[in-house]
């Protein structure tokens, strides 16, 4: 398919409704046509790989070609000039964690970005930082623990930060994080215990949060049968 015929269907397929909802989700509609995941996901299926129409998608501007953009892109071809770029082009939580989730987490770049993006001030670009490791953690299962246990010191050293969607990052990567292995679980537990101790509510709050989940019962028990 071109990028023309694309957009047409994008068009076509709208609706004030899908809109409507969106912004019920804090997802900026000016670029939007109100279309939900879906039928953009048997959209992308049907387009399969094509990295081309990837790259003038994701030129389009609009929130939906943006989101198809970032399933059909070949993560072994995006470099990270580009991936650089679409970083700082996310305006909402869901273009972020979509493309980290399905695209920027493939590449061979994820973890370097990671490093990169976490001391960056742009919400949405830090934000990218903590979503890849949440993607990474669920999703990379030969990775080592040693590259997690960086991850947990990069969460533990984070500066304070109060914007909500950098905090939620934090906290859904430090809870992914603890979530892959008992030994990464404990360490994890260290790290919240590290933030619980800052003196600013922010990480207080992410330290909390995270713990709770991370010494569940249901988690210890799933974690106890994967030891077993």
């Amino acid at each position: 398919m071109t990028v023309d015929e694309v957009l047409q269907w994008l068009e076509t397929n709208g609706t004030p409704e899908g809109v409507a909802s969106m912004a019920r989700f804090n997802i900026p509609v000016d670029n939007a046509y109100g279309i939900g995941m879906a039928p953009l996901r048997a959209m992308a299926k049907r387009i399969g790989t094509d990295h081309g129409l990837a790259m003038a998608l994701w030129d389009a501007g609009r929130y939906e070609a943006r989101i198809l953009a970032a399933e059909i892109a070949d993560p072994r071809l995006l470099d990270a000039a580009t991936m650089d770029r679409w970083a700082t082009d996310f305006d909402s939580w869901a273009l972020c964690d979509h493309t980290c989730l399905a695209l920027f987490d493939r590449t061979p770049h994820a973890w370097e970005k990671v490093h990169e993006w976490a001391p960056r001030k742009e919400e949405f670009v830090r934000r990218a930082a903590y979503a890849l490791i949440w993607a990474l953690s669920v999703h990379d299962k030969k990775a080592d623990d040693a590259v997690f246990l960086e991850a947990l010191d990069l969460i533990g050293h984070a500066p304070a930060d109060d914007r909500p969607l950098v905090r939620k990052a934090i906290d859904m990567a430090l809870r992914a994080v603890g979530k892959r292995n008992p030994n990464l679980n404990a360490a994890a537990r260290r790290t919240c215990a590290r933030l619980m101790a800052a003196p600013d509510p922010s990480r207080q709050w992410i330290g909390r949060h995270a713990l709770r989940e991370l010494e569940s019962d249901k988690v210890q028990a799933r974690l106890a049968r994967r030891k077993a």
